[in-house]
């Protein structure tokens, strides 16, 4: 890749892992444009985190699980790349965006499932279509997935099964568009301590304490031990990890 400054786009960037892989990549001399959902207020206050640490920040909103709003949102972040940056492209997209339902099968409702399939597979698989003309020759994309497609919590199955789905397609992208030089990964967090699945594992202390356990290097993981992962593969130093997935957990369930 020519020297030329790099720009990162991060779906759900206004909290939890995608706030702190967007600062992390900022971290390391990179733009960074977030997508938040909803909290307009937390992804400002992200982008003013970005341009602290002396990088350019923009956001968009953005419903990953509507694929008809594609097409705009392409639309506007051309837009903003235009003005920002003099570019029509973009270097690394991060497929963060998403949320979880803890639930039985034989409890798990067709709604749910629908929830859940088009926002953590059904979104990124045309999202990332839809952006592909428009990441650079040698970019990076790194979709987030699981822990929970090694190892089993009960309640998880349709959660899980979505980001089994998304660590085959990431080696399907790696494959397809290896001939760009564009590298395709997945990382798989362990148990994290955010508000992600309404904060359980931040919150609940009989939860933090059965998980702690089972890992081992014997606490939960915070999102400071995932986004650093998130931003280190998309640098020269793993230019040559394509079609992975990788684990950030501790150790979880050894």
């Amino acid at each position: 890749m020519n020297s030329m400054k790099k720009i990162a786009l991060v779906t759900g960037g206004s909290r939890g892992l995608g706030r702190n892989s967007a600062l992390a990549l900022a971290g390391k001399g990179i733009d960074v444009i977030i997508t938040y959902h909803t909290r307009k207020d937390e992804a400002e206050k992200v982008v003013q985190e970005i341009e602290a640490l002396g990088q350019k920040g923009a956001m968009l909103q953005l419903d990953t699980g509507k694929v008809s709003t594609f097409d705009a949102f392409v639309s506007q972040l051309t837009d903003v790349l235009t003005e920002g940056w003099n570019r029509d492209t973009f270097d690394i997209l991060v497929n963060n965006a998403g949320f979880g339902i803890h639930v039985p099968i034989a409890e798990t409702t067709e709604e749910q499932f629908d929830s859940l399939m088009n926002v953590q597979f059904k979104g990124v698989f045309f999202l990332s279509q839809k952006l592909y003309p428009h990441i650079a020759d040698n970019g990076r994309v790194v979709n987030l997935s699981t822990g929970l497609t090694r190892f089993v919590i009960e309640g998880f199955g349709a959660y899980s099964a979505m980001k089994g789905a998304i660590e085959v397609l990431t080696k399907y992208m790696a494959k397809e568009w290896g001939r760009r030089g564009i590298r395709v990964n997945a990382v798989a967090p362990g148990a994290i301590a955010t508000d992600f699945g309404g904060g359980s594992v931040r919150d609940n202390q009989q939860m933090r304490g059965f998980i702690a356990n089972n890992i081992a290097l014997g606490r939960v993981g915070e999102a400071d031990d995932i986004g650093g992962v998130v931003a280190s593969l998309c640098t020269e130093e793993f230019g040559w990890v394509n079609g992975t997935r990788l684990e950030v957990s501790g150790g979880q369930m050894l």
